[in-house]
């Protein structure tokens, strides 16, 4: 039997773990300490056998559970969880409480490490657990049949390890207060059982995510990415105008691209002509009114600089402006575009979309650039790409799973910017699931790659990632200083955000003090009861 103090020291539960060995040595079964912790294939069994957790109603909260084979193979290993009953009668569905297994994957070339230190790649092994595979397939509500790589069952080699994801979503209107459940490790060879120790917040996250995002780079998007990513409060670039209502309703889908491009990407800095102020209101008015519309018009990674750029950049925001379209644009702050010509002051750029690299030397300008636009009503967002610099969070496998939650929760809230951009969640390789090198970039393992193809897991639509999951987590991160800030304290979020994230350099690498920040915002909100 194992105790556990429940949150801050309030009510003590007593979780147990319960085994059963029927033919032989039972399976070694244990909590993984965090989300942001992976296990790899062969690592040395936990002792944590309970699981401990807290969130907001309208909020996704993660566990992992880890089985090893003691000294023989087990077979027909199994993983099962019960609904979470709270001691008031209110209960959460097993069906919010959603299974994954998790796949290894090998890297074959690692990151490089630019100029080295302080963030580096992780080397010393090469094997990380990264795709998920569904218990059900959420395009049927069924087990996927016809798989290569099935969730469950499943056979474990001696000293060899498995891990299952659990997504616990709380439902809208969930009662507050603490539930219990369990989870089941089933085998021919034993069955172990531990509890699920959850505490509900007394506010809810709203439906449609503070942090605005655009992900995907504008490509056609492989069947059930958009749902991938909604489902995991990120925002796909473009969707079918048909589709908007319904996911605004059901995902929170908070903005989308008009679509129109004008052919600039990095080094490449001849505009198209800008399209028509008709054109412009005939895309926008295919659109819902109520959501919110930007045009990434260029893609130059701020490296275009001639007086022809900032003219044709000037004549595409004009269009745009006079329909009431945003223009984003990869493009740090340059005063050659702080005006579009047309007497109102507003800048040719709307959203100064910027890698770390690209902020940091704004900011080195007297006065900051950054600051400077901000102040004047514009919009700073951030994006990830590649390993261009040694200190900022990297998006690759082989880099700490902190480097994607820190970069869209924290250091966003702590530098004022509203949104992250990425440039695709699907450019697989030829065999993603045996080579996560990714097609377009092969030399950094992961990139491009958030979800992988479902036909190999049986699945109708795509399988999400572990990344994908961080980046999440790292959304609702955002979204718990945005509700302090919205309680008048702005001054206590804010510090508590640069506690762990001040800017795109000095950021923890210790998930244990992420996660505890995490939890002090949340008392505080609960205590502050002003959030809905």
């Amino acid at each position: 039997m194992t105790g556990s103090r429940f949150f801050g020291g309030l009510t003590i539960f007593w979780c147990a773990l319960v085994c059963c060995n029927a033919l032989g040595q039972i399976p070694i079964v244990w909590v993984v300490p965090s989300s942001l912790h992976r296990v790899g294939p062969t690592d040395a069994p936990g002792s944590r056998t309970n699981v401990v957790i807290h969130a907001a109603r309208g909020e996704f909260q993660s566990f992992q559970v880890a089985i090893q084979a003691p000294g023989r193979r087990l077979t027909n290993v199994n993983f099962s969880v019960s609904k979470l009953v709270g001691s008031h009668g209110a209960a959460i569905s097993a069906a919010n409480l959603i299974l994954y297994r998790e796949f290894y994957l090998t890297v074959k070339r690692h990151s490089p490490t630019y100029n080295g230190p302080p963030n580096l790649p992780i080397t010393k092994v090469r094997t990380f657990p990264d795709a998920l595979i569904p218990f059900l397939d959420p395009a049927t509500g069924k087990p996927p049949v016809e798989a290569e790589f099935r969730a469950v069952p499943l056979d474990l080699a001696a000293g060899h390890n498995a891990v299952f994801w659990v997504d616990v979503f709380v439902p809208r209107g969930t009662t507050a207060g603490r539930y219990r459940g369990t989870y089941t490790v089933t085998s021919d060879q034993g069955v172990v059982i531990g509890q699920i120790c959850m505490k509900v917040w007394g506010f809810t996250l709203p439906l449609e995510p503070s942090l605005k995002s655009s992900f995907n780079g504008g490509g056609t998007p492989v069947q059930g990415v958009n749902k991938e990513l909604l489902r995991n409060r990120i925002m796909p670039d473009t969707v079918d105008p048909a589709n908007e209502k319904r996911w605004m309703n059901v995902y929170g889908l908070n903005a989308t691209d008009l679509g129109f491009f004008s052919g600039v990407s990095y080094g490449q800095c001849d505009l198209s002509e800008p399209p028509s102020l008709t054109e412009i209101e005939s895309a926008k008015a295919t659109h819902q009114p109520d959501l919110y519309l930007y045009d990434e018009t260029a893609d130059p990674e701020s490296s275009c600089t001639s007086p022809a750029f900032y003219l044709s950049m000037i004549a595409w925001a004009q269009n745009l402006h006079q329909a009431g379209v945003d223009n984003l644009v990869t493009q740090e702050p340059v005063p050659q575009l702080y005006d579009d010509g047309l007497g109102t002051g507003r800048s040719a750029v709307d959203i100064w979309t910027m890698l770390p690299l690209a902020y940091d030397d704004a900011q080195s300008f007297s006065p900051p650039r950054v600051t400077y636009v901000l102040q004047k009503g514009d919009k700073a967002w951030s994006y990830n790409d590649l390993v261009q610099d040694s200190y900022s969070p990297k998006w690759e496998l082989d880099f700490l799973p902190i480097n994607y939650r820190i970069q869209a929760g924290f250091i966003s809230q702590s530098l004022g910017l509203t949104g992250l951009l990425y440039w695709s969640v699907d450019d697989w390789s030829a065999d993603p699931w045996k080579n996560p090198q990714g097609k377009q970039e092969p030399e950094y393992p992961g990139e491009g790659v958030l979800v992988y193809p479902g036909g190999p897991a049986g699945l109708k639509g795509v399988a999400p990632s572990m990344r994908l999951k961080y980046l999440r987590d790292g959304v609702e991160d955002y979204e718990y200083v945005q509700l302090l800030k919205k309680c008048g304290q702005a001054e206590f979020a804010l510090a508590e955000a640069e506690r762990v994230a001040p800017d795109w350099t000095h950021w923890t690498r210790n998930a244990g003090l992420l996660e505890s920040v995490r939890e002090e915002l949340g008392s505080q909100i609960a205590a502050s009861n002003c959030a809905p």
